[in-house]
Order: C-alpha cells, then structure tokens, then sequence
C-alpha cells in the first residue's frame, strides 16, 4: 500500500479525533457567543433552536422552533463533524439559513466547543 493511500484513508479518522480532545473547559468560554440565541435546557428556544439533544438530530427538525426552509430542507444530521462545518461557516455549510453567525475558524476552537456542548447538550 502506498503512503497516500494510507493517508488519504486515515484522514477522516484524524477530524474525528480532532473533536474527542476538545477541551470542555475551554469549550464552556467559547459558548458564551452561542448563548446569545442558544439554550441547553430542552424546550428552551430563543432565537435560536434549543441545542438540548443536539447530537444525532436531523437539522431543522424540533417541532416547537420556526427553521428557515433551507435548514428544514438541508438533510444533515448533527455530528461533531457536522457541527465543526456548520460553526466554521454557516452559510457555507447550508446556504441561505438564518443564522447570523460568521463562523468560528480556528479549529481548535471548535474542538473545545463541540466538547462542551457533547457533556452539556445531553
């Protein structure tokens, strides 16, 4: 086996690693922007969905918050991979959804938050 095909197959295993050493310490500081719009508690919607539960949710899927229809329509199931592209770049990950966020670019950054939000969205 070449070097690049066991790279190249490797590769997804390393994003997915990348996530388990998240610091949810760090990751805590870093929700602080989401917290503006996003709750943990279940049912809790504000201007954004709850993210009680978020994990291995259909996006656009909880039946008490109003989605953009390009969410509603989007397929994606919420991953720690799904959620480091969507907070990397929203717009990017699922054109013309509401969210009116940027996007987080440093990836350790979204490491940190996703680790966070896998102990406290449950």
């Amino acid at each position: 086996m070449k070097w690049g095909t066991i790279v190249t197959a490797l590769a997804p295993l390393l994003v997915v690693s990348a996530h388990a050493e998240g610091d949810a310490i760090r990751g805590e500081a870093h929700f602080k922007e989401c917290a503006a719009c996003h709750k943990l508690e279940a049912g809790a919607n504000e201007v954004g969905p709850s993210l009680h539960g978020i994990f291995s949710r259909k996006a656009g899927q909880l039946a008490d918050f109003r989605y953009s229809p390009a969410m509603r329509r989007s397929g994606v199931t919420w991953t720690a991979e799904t959620l480091d592209k969507y907070t990397a770049d929203p717009q990017a990950f699922i054109p013309a959804n509401r969210m009116p966020y940027a996007g987080m670019s440093n990836a350790s950054d979204r490491a940190d938050l996703i680790a966070y939000l896998q102990k406290a969205a449950q």
